[in-house]
């Protein structure tokens, strides 16, 4: 059998004295620059712009909610840290809706002792009901503390939305919404919720 013979030439004179060093060049070169160390909690670095952080249930102009309690959300989750419970809108007093359509989440849990924030979730979801924030900061002194509900994860009420339920804008169908087509509520719904809940604002 023929001796081992490496096509790589072999380093002589300093160059293959300095060989076996070489390796730490970068370390060498790193040990001389200032560090650079973020005081958190005290200054916060904003996250980069698609950085996966705490979910949120989204809401049409009008104030409806995205949700239809479809489930894929939590079908989609590895982790099995998603809960969702579907109900219909038609058990709902005086056709009031909570979203667009026949269904709505009645119940939305999310784990984070289990979420993996891996935003397979988000990709599921037909109408982009959830999304994801860039909220980081989850930590909480209890385990039941970290199964927020649709309450937590709901996204807050914007200037001139209604709080639902209440009935979807006259002449729509749940297509109008999934387009954009409604831009905000209109007197009838104002009127309903005025006459059916007077001490909302």
């Amino acid at each position: 059998m023929a001796d081992y013979e490496s096509l790589i030439p072999q380093r002589k004179g300093l160059g293959g004295l300095l060989a076996p060093v070489a390796g730490f060049g970068v370390t060498f070169s790193s040990m001389f620059r200032p560090t650079v160390t973020e005081q958190y909690p005290f200054e916060k670095v904003p996250t980069k712009p698609r950085y996966h952080g705490r979910h949120q249930l989204n809401r049409y102009e009008d104030g409806l909610e995205k949700c239809i309690g479809c489930e894929l959300c939590a079908w989609a989750c590895p982790a099995d840290a998603i809960y969702v419970e579907g109900a219909d809108n038609s058990a709902l007093p005086d056709g009031a809706h909570r979203s667009p359509g026949e269904r709505y989440g009645s119940v939305y849990q999310i784990n984070y002792l289990r979420c993996i924030f891996c935003g397979l979730c988000i990709e599921a979801c037909p109408t982009r009901a959830l999304t994801m924030t860039n909220e980081y900061e989850l930590t909480g002194p209890t385990r039941e503390g970290l199964i927020w509900e649709k309450e937590d994860l709901l996204a807050p009420l914007r200037e001139g939305m209604l709080a639902a339920p209440h009935p979807m804008v006259p002449g729509t169908t749940d297509t109008d919404y999934y387009r954009g087509e409604v831009t905000g509520p209109v007197p009838e719904q104002i009127d309903w919720v005025r006459e059916h809940r007077p001490d909302d604002p």
